[in-house]
């Protein structure tokens, strides 16, 4: 009986630890009938976990068997080949790549991380002299889609032109509203609920679809402008209140970017005492205020009536230690609220102008943000609502 070999090279292409023992145990032994028997295991067990690694080298461009020998570089996978033949035998080999999503978020992460090594912190500043102290005003901004392009002539809107000038006064404006209009609450909490940026790179493209987008500009004055918007709301939050929590959510719009946003905010305020960013990979983000839970998610990956048992199994502890409960989501670019058993969920709309592929599908909503303050035993207790249009009327 002929022994089985486990090319050794497989090593190379991110085995589990599990699958390295059966390379080393198959390839003593001679067989994955034997290797099964000595480690325990089902040999069907031994045969999948192995066409899984064969099939996780091929991706990345290595089967010797089908004359693939050249793994293509990292953050690539194999998008396909053609190999010329004369006599059986290979002679020519074109190699097609495409980026691997996985591997470039990852990259995305250690950019992050070592940019924010770098980046200049942000110095202590002075707190206001008084600040109720059971209250907390989450100041709500979602789908601001930074760097989007609008055409009144296509939205049918008297406003309706956005770009990155209008974007950063819209924003900044309406956010400073909120805050005067609020009551003085210990705890402000800037909840950027995702889709802040309209692209997530160079190409004006949806992430996950590749939807082509209306841009305004290239991206890194998109990227420039984002953060002079959210440093100078960041700002009023801080004069306003003597806690300021900092959410960065994930949208579909900028799955990458609320990665290096989230790193570069809590570098940025690392020194400033009185600032919390919300550091969580995880789409689902919470915050506990007293026996008020208050929770956010963009809306992407869960519909509205989802939430209160995903935030109840995921949170249990928060879940259990309150009595009132709140989850913020946006998304759909329009206002919706609904109580559920043991949760109110509140769908914000959003200050962006309608797109032209908005405008063509029909979909419209009005333009407003909302804070809302919560009282950390008997939950909300006070609401204002800001449209565009009141910056121009002030």
């Amino acid at each position: 009986m002929s022994k089985t070999i486990i090319d050794p090279r497989l090593l190379e292409f991110d085995p589990t630890p599990r699958q390295a023992e059966y390379i080393e145990v198959i390839n003593r032994l001679g067989s994955m009938r034997a290797a099964a028997r000595e480690l325990g295991v089902a040999k069907n067990a031994v045969q999948e976990s192995m066409l899984r690694l064969r099939n996780a080298a091929a991706a990345r461009g290595y089967a010797p068997e089908f004359d693939l020998q050249h793994p293509v570089a990292p953050g690539q996978m194999l998008k396909g080949t053609s190999t010329l033949y004369k006599d059986g035998q290979p002679v020519l080999q074109w190699v097609k790549t495409r980026a691997d999503a996985a591997q470039m978020e990852e990259f995305m992460r250690a950019a992050a991380a070592a940019m924010a090594e770098e980046l200049p912190r942000a110095r202590p500043t002075k707190a206001p002299r008084a600040t109720l102290d059971k209250l907390a005003s989450v100041y709500t901004l979602t789908d601001s889609h930074v760097g989007a392009l609008c055409w009144h002539r296509e939205n049918l809107a008297a406003n309706g032109d956005w770009d990155l000038a209008i974007a950063e006064r819209t924003l900044t404006g309406c956010f400073e509203h909120m805050v005067k209009a609020s009551p003085p609450a210990r705890v402000g909490i800037v909840a950027q609920l995702g889709d802040f940026l309209h692209s997530d790179g160079l190409e004006a493209k949806t992430p996950t679809s590749g939807h082509i987008l209306d841009q305004d500009g290239r991206f890194p004055k998109v990227v420039q402008s984002a953060i002079r918007i959210l440093r100078r709301v960041i700002g009023f939050a801080l004069e306003r209140h003597e806690k300021v929590v900092v959410l960065m959510a994930e949208g579909n719009h900028d799955l990458a970017s609320s990665v290096w946003l989230r790193a570069m905010f809590k570098a940025l305020y690392e020194n400033e005492p009185r600032v919390e960013v919300i550091d969580s990979e995880l789409p689902y983000y919470v915050y506990q205020h007293g026996e008020t839970m208050l929770a956010w998610h963009h809306g992407h990956l869960k519909k509205n009536d989802q939430l209160p048992l995903l935030f109840a199994a995921q949170f249990p502890k928060v879940w259990g230690g309150t009595t009132r409960r709140y989850a913020h989501t946006g998304h759909r670019h329009h206002f919706e609220e609904k109580e559920h058993s043991g949760m109110s969920v509140v769908q914000h709309s959003t200050l962006a102008a309608r797109d032209a592929y908005a405008a063509r599908g029909g979909w419209m909503s009005e333009r407003q943000c909302t804070a809302i303050t919560y009282h950390s035993e008997f939950g909300q207790v006070c609401r204002n609502t800001v449209t565009p249009e009141m910056l121009e009327a002030a």
